[in-house]
């Protein structure tokens, strides 16, 4: 069963990797009024290392969503903490879905206000109690960020912690994923239009904003197909393996 959840992740990274070029070259080509990525800025993804650590973190998410699913195909009941984890790595992307369809919103809505200014974040930066110094407004704005999608992350927790011990692992888990899968639809939704809308302004740094919320939806809607993708790999080796002498000989074969 951990090989197939492996080959699961692996599929996962692979597909991030490969739509890496397209969809950059699609959110930033030659349409609209600001000029377009050359192949060399859009290779230029891959070298740099925020790029890598947020595949590690889709990746671990997908490692951690397929605990639930080994599990169940290996008949075994989960414990509570199994069960923890599927929640609150859910709750966690759901509350980088929030955030990247606030950030898209405050794009489209407050053109480059709505995303930066001097001293950090708009709106968002005020979720950071600390003032801002002369010296660190970079990192307040990095901090304000990390608290909203800490705030967000918060509240879906508190809201599947009531699944989590109301309904069995394979209800569970179907749960979890239907939200992943709506949640990212609706954030996607929201930051393909606002990506357009920027995009047809003379805008400098809103459509950063804005293609991380379509980033952020296509990397989540991906990881929620994971444990389907792992129960596929797992039903269609049962088909392949040859039935027990007793099933056979029931079935008069």
């Amino acid at each position: 069963m951990k090989r197939w959840a492996i080959l699961t992740v692996f599929l996962y990274a692979l597909a991030l990797i490969l739509l890496t070029v397209p969809v950059v070259s699609l959110a930033f080509g030659g349409w609209g009024k600001q000029s377009s990525m050359s192949v060399h800025e859009v290779l230029g993804f891959f070298t740099v290392w925020p790029y890598w650590v947020w595949l590690g973190v889709l990746v671990a998410g997908q490692v951690l969503l397929l605990l639930l699913p080994i599990h169940i195909t290996e008949r075994r009941l989960p414990a509570r903490r199994p069960l923890k984890v599927p929640v609150i790595v859910t709750a966690f992307f759901l509350g980088n879905l929030c955030f990247a369809a606030v950030t898209s919103l405050l794009a489209a809505l407050f053109k480059e206000n709505g995303i930066v200014r001097e001293g950090g974040l708009t709106l968002i930066d005020s979720m950071n109690p600390f003032p801002a110094g002369p010296n660190n407004s970079g990192w307040h704005g990095f901090w304000a960020v990390v608290i909203t999608i800490s705030l967000f992350w918060l509240i879906w927790g508190l809201v599947f912690r009531h699944y989590a011990r109301a309904d069995d692992d394979a209800a569970l888990l179907k749960r979890l994923t239907r939200w992943l899968l709506r949640g990212s639809i609706l954030e996607l939704i929201i930051a393909v239009p606002s990506h357009v809308i920027v995009r047809r302004r003379d805008d400098c740094c809103a459509p950063v904003g804005t293609f991380w919320g379509i980033a952020t939806g296509i990397s989540v809607m991906l990881l929620c197909f994971g444990p389907g993708v792992y129960f596929l790999f797992v039903k269609r080796m049962s088909q392949l393996q040859p039935k027990p002498k007793a099933d056979a000989e029931a079935s008069g074969t």
